[in-house]
């Protein structure tokens, strides 16, 4: 059965929005370390996500990391898309969640994610993500978006595992309650 893995990077108040005005001062080998083992043979992405992945790494086309993204199988959840053209990409429709729960069930390796918020939050919501890591970068950036904005109702997010990094960014990863 395979899992479904997230990553994101917040701050200590909770910010996931806009990383690279706080984020690269923490990038350091061990982060990177940690970023590079969520890496999963397939990737799951939202719209927003692949599209900025898309727009940044096309162009890059034949260098070594932009191929290196491009590769992976990718499955993009949209209800707008009706193709991706860029990444060995395949759509999801509004029918995702049933779909996402046909590829847990297989055989197929593990999909990891980076970014895709409103994604994860959904995922969480319909009990389909195995782990959630989050990179606590120790800066207070006080404004912009939040993982679990006001309202987002109350639910466990039991924690597996704490690391304290180096340079302060704690490695936390939670296992919500999978259906």
């Amino acid at each position: 059965m395979a899992k479904i893995i997230a990553g994101l990077f917040t701050s200590v108040d909770g910010v996931i929005s806009d990383p690279q005005d706080w984020h690269f001062p923490y990038f350091d080998d061990e982060v990177g370390a940690v970023v590079g083992s969520l890496m999963q043979p397939r990737m799951l992405l939202g719209r927003v996500t692949y599209a900025g992945f898309a727009e940044h790494f096309a162009p890059l086309a034949g260098q070594e990391f932009a191929d290196q993204m491009a590769a992976p199988p990718k499955f993009v959840v949209s209800s707008t898309l009706e193709s991706a053209e860029w990444g060995n990409a395949t759509v999801l429709g509004t029918d995702w969640v049933e779909r996402l729960r046909e590829i847990k069930a297989g055989d197929g390796a593990d999909l990891g994610m980076s970014g895709s918020v409103a994604l994860i939050r959904g995922l969480i919501g319909e009990g389909l993500l195995d782990e959630l890591h989050l990179l606590v970068h120790p800066v207070v950036v006080g404004k912009g978006d939040r993982l679990f904005p006001e309202g987002s109702g109350s639910f466990p997010l039991p924690l597996k595992s704490a690391t304290t990094l180096r340079n302060g960014t704690l490695h936390l990863v939670y296992a919500p309650e999978t259906r």
